[in-house]
């Protein structure tokens, strides 16, 4: 387990007679660290290192929950960590497009009880704007460094999501020049497909068209030790929040 993919370069430095792969996954907020651990073992001159690039993106998979037709959501509060690095620009198309509020919001309880504040307050007066409620951290153009070493490295490109499917231009690929770096090139890795568990409504949960308890493995076949879905997995995800603090669910159909 490391704390940054810099140690994974330094690793591969001092085993050079061994491969190592690190794993490249989150959203935007991680991109940058590992497009710069890419650049530091080219620095390096290492050929032992190498990047499974798993990065997905906020915006596409937002515009592809609006688009579904089966989509209630009234509004969005837009991911702050996301933001500090990627900025706002991408979230007004999704505003004029679809019509709907985003509230850029940070993470503390103060936070998001205003961000959800605001985003209430714009549906009772009829409006749908791009709000920033994390304005202590995220500006309009976001971190011109850090997006200019993502663009350095990756490119974009279509993406599977686990329950929802393949969302186009999501994710993160390794652009050609670094393409040395890339695992799945070098390694020579097919496609790989996961299925998925015919009982589990995750899809439906992360597009916002059913909740959790709604689920009939919901705390029965499914929980946190035993997950069967991608909501359930991570503590951030909304089976698992439900599942912890379900006592203080209202009840809803």
């Amino acid at each position: 387990i490391l704390y940054s993919p810099i140690e994974a370069v330094s690793i591969a430095k001092e085993n050079p007679d061994k491969e190592v792969v690190f794993f490249a996954v989150g959203f935007e907020t991680t991109a940058p660290a590992n497009a710069l651990s890419v650049l530091h073992a080219e620095k390096e001159g290492l050929t032992n290192y190498s990047i499974l690039a798993s990065h997905v993106l906020v915006p596409p998979a937002m515009e592809a929950i609006l688009s579904d037709e089966l989509c209630n959501i009234d509004a969005f509060l837009g991911a702050g960590h996301v933001c500090a690095i990627m900025g706002m620009q991408e979230y007004y198309p999704l505003v004029e497009t679809y019509q709907i509020p985003i509230v850029i919001t940070g993470f503390e309880p103060l936070d998001l009880v205003q961000g959800i504040y605001m985003a209430v307050k714009q549906l009772e007066e009829g409006k749908f704007l791009l709000e920033n409620q994390y304005a202590r951290v995220v500006k309009e153009h976001g971190n011109k460094a850090a997006i200019d070493v993502i663009e350095k490295v990756f490119e974009v490109g279509n993406r599977k999501w686990r329950g929802i499917g393949e969302i186009p231009n999501s994710g993160y690929n390794i652009r050609e020049a670094y393409r040395k770096f890339d695992a799945e090139t070098k390694f020579k890795v097919g496609k790989i497909s996961a299925p998925e568990n015919s009982e589990c409504m995750a899809g439906e949960i992360l597009r916002g068209i059913k909740k959790p308890h709604q689920c009939s493995q919901f705390g029965k076949a499914c929980t946190p030790s035993n997950p069967l879905g991608a909501p359930m997995v991570s503590s951030e995800g909304a089976c698992a929040a439900y599942f912890h603090f379900s006592d203080n669910l209202i009840s809803s159909k």
